[in-house]
């Protein structure tokens, strides 16, 4: 070929790709509208039953092919279900009953299989189906009833001196023998299908008998119109609306059908035509400089978002989260006044802001010359919005495509965070007690365990990101590096991100992230919240750098109190004593170089939960300076720490593939 001809084809051959996209999106346009393709029935890869209207599957569909609160996640047991704190797998769903069997999720878990929460559907739409009975556990009980026959005994949340049990009908059991419920420290109600004969329950079955399940109806609006005219049923701008092949209807696909052929294909020439510019202004700008080409990059992603006009004139939403102004929003932190700076991070600033109707905001203002700001904008809208979680920050809203600026508006949690309590401008001796940290353990690794059950990754786990009210209650925070996780995978490939000192050494050498690294990055935390120390820092020994590297050195050659803060009481109370011991064991499990060998994050929860609840006044103290007593951890060779400053490179290996998210 001419080179002058190979020339001008290179040139022109966006044009040629540009032309063939506008033919293709034009036939794809006249068969089948989006939102109906989109709307089609889905299943977490072949496990479970399949998710229609008015549920939907959040890593599968959008957010307008269900009806609010019907929002569903994926596990590798099929399709789960949050409600009132706990996980519910979906084992079956009768769309013509409004009816599906759940089963409590964790009754799957391999060391302890009992549910840990009361079912409350107080303000959802499912209500319990008739014909069910109650299995009641009982935890942590001075004693137990004698000679019933309805009991089963719960060996692995039994110890030395308190007992757990589970029975039917616990008013007999009170009866029984004048024993009282009260000498039990905590009782949980599920509901089971018992079959005709209770009897035959008894033993060890009674995981067998939870896994069974038990129906829950729902309330939505009907959409069996829609449906019988070959319509998918979806709900958007706050009404049921009726996804057709063509376009969208109201309420049936019968009504209105009449569009001809003719019509149809002047709708798509005149989309893809649409289509055709915006790719040839793009390629227009392809040749500017590369801060133009962000620019343009970014101009033409962010018109994903509702514009703000709309949002006015219609008080729409984006994927869920309220829109504001950005002028709203300037005014409510006062033209985002430098004294109401409340801290920035690696993506932005957050602002103090007061709306006109008195909330209390934190308004995060993204770095402008942050190429990235749209990808973690998004991320966190995406994320957040669907989750609702008592321990999990709540996103309010952001700003829309036509702002200045993206904002994204969160609730407003007034006391900091956990390291300024810890090792920060709010840390004063003694003022965080250990009964207080131990609460905020438990409480972060239940919203860490909220997020893995939704299959979402954080990240970012760190002292930083846990903020705390005025009663010192957890709200995890910062999303902008959150990852969904395939739920067919062990693990993604993706370049190491995270704040050096919390990063898994495993995700920093192979590139593999996982729901363990998380794990890692908790055990940081909690070694964070026994010495009062932070994860990094330089001005300690070489050697002790890193406090991960540094607890594993201590609690190996058994120098745990050199570790503790002094002020909580390490030397002189026994339960403090032996909680932090238990919990410094935990963290060891969680530093492990290795994945494999560190506990989920639902199971760590479960053993936080345990530890805060045991009564250790009333063991007895006689052993208290024998070496049983002392945390004694196998010996592992050295674990590979996460960098020690922000400035150290990160390093791998040339056969190591990684792709950055």
């Amino acid at each position: 070929m001419d080179p002058n001809n190979s020339f001008a084809f290179r040139k022109l051959l966006p044009i040629y790709n540009c032309i063939f996209l506008f033919t293709y999106l034009a036939n794809q346009t006249v068969s089948q509208h989006p939102k109906f393709k989109s709307c089609e029935p889905k299943n977490c890869g072949g496990a479970g039953p399949n998710i229609s209207y008015p549920f939907w599957l959040s890593q599968e569909q959008e957010s307008f092919c269900g009806y609010p609160n019907f929002m569903l996640n994926c596990s590798d047991k099929g399709p789960v279900l949050a409600i009132s704190n706990d996980v519910y797998i979906i084992k079956s769903i009768s769309y013509a009953n409004n009816s599906l069997l759940v089963a409590n999720a964790a009754v799957y878990e391999e060391t302890c299989p009992t549910p840990l929460h009361n079912i409350n559907l107080d303000r959802t739409p499912f209500t319990i189906s008739p014909g069910y009975t109650n299995l009641s556990f009982f935890y942590s009980c001075t004693s137990k009833p004698k000679d019933y026959n309805y009991l089963y005994n719960l060996s692995c949340a039994t110890n030395s001196t308190h007992y757990s049990f589970a029975g039917f009908h616990f008013e007999e059991i009170e009866k029984h023998s004048n024993y009282s419920l009260k000498s039990c420290h905590d009782f949980v109600i599920a509901p089971i299908h018992t079959g005709e004969d209770n009897g035959s329950l008894l033993g060890e079955n009674y995981r067998e008998v939870l896994k069974m399940g038990f129906l829950m109806n729902w309330t939505a609006p009907n959409c069996s119109t829609c449906e019988s005219s070959g319509g998918r049923c979806g709900f958007e701008n706050h009404e049921c609306i009726c996804f057709c092949r063509d376009r969208p209807r109201l309420k049936s696909c019968d009504a209105g059908t009449s569009l001809n052929v003719g019509r149809k294909v002047a709708i798509g020439l005149g989309a893809s035509l649409g289509t055709l510019v915006t790719m040839l202004i793009a390629f227009f700008f392809w040749y500017r400089r590369k801060k133009r080409q962000y620019e343009s990059i970014f101009s033409r992603s962010i018109k994903s978002l509702p514009s703000s006009k709309a949002h006015t004139e219609m008080r729409s939403s984006y994927n869920g989260a309220h829109l504001f102004s950005y002028e709203e929003l300037e005014e409510a932190t006062n033209n985002f006044d430098k004294t109401r700076e409340l801290g920035d991070g690696g993506f932005g600033t957050v602002y103090y802001g007061k709306l006109p109707d008195g909330l209390e905001v934190a308004v995060k203002r993204l770095y402008e010359n942050n190429f990235k700001r749209l990808e973690q904008f998004l991320n966190e809208v995406d994320i957040l919005t669907p989750l609702r979680h008592q321990n999990l920050v709540l996103l309010h809203g952001c700003t829309s495509r036509d702002s200045r600026e993206l904002l994204l508006v969160y609730q407003y949690i007034p006391n900091g965070t956990l390291a300024d309590h810890l090792h920060g401008e709010r840390a004063k001796p003694g003022a965080l007690p250990w009964s207080t940290r131990m609460n905020i353990a438990v409480e972060t690794a239940c919203a860490l365990a909220y997020l893995h059950a939704s299959v979402i990754v954080h990240r970012d786990v760190k002292t930083s990101n846990i903020l705390l009210d005025n009663n010192f209650c957890v709200k995890v925070a910062d999303f902008g590096l959150s990852r969904l996780f395939p739920t067919d995978v062990t693990h993604v490939s993706t370049a190491p991100q995270g704040t050096p000192g919390y990063v898994d050494p495993e995700y920093h050498e192979c590139y593999q992230l996982t729901d363990k690294s998380d794990v890692y990055s908790f055990g940081v935390v909690l070694i964070e919240l026994i010495s009062s120390m932070p994860a990094v820092d330089i001005s300690r020994h070489r050697h002790e750098i890193n406090l991960s590297t540094m607890a594993i050195n201590k609690i190996q050659s058994d120098s745990l109190n050199e570790l503790v803060d002094p002020s909580l009481g390490f030397e002189s109370d026994y339960a403090a004593r032996k909680m932090i011991r238990a919990v410094a064991e935990l963290a060891f499990q969680c530093l492990q170089n290795a994945k494999e060998l560190r506990p989920s994050m639902e199971k760590v929860f479960h053993i936080l939960k345990e530890i805060q609840s045991r009564d250790y006044n009333a063991e007895k103290a006689e052993n208290i300076n024998s070496p049983s007593d002392d945390v004694v951890l196998l010996k592992s060779g050295p674990i590979p720490p996460s960098p020690d400053t922000v400035t150290v490179t990160w390093m791998s290996t040339s056969s190591t593939p990684h792709a950055s998210v």
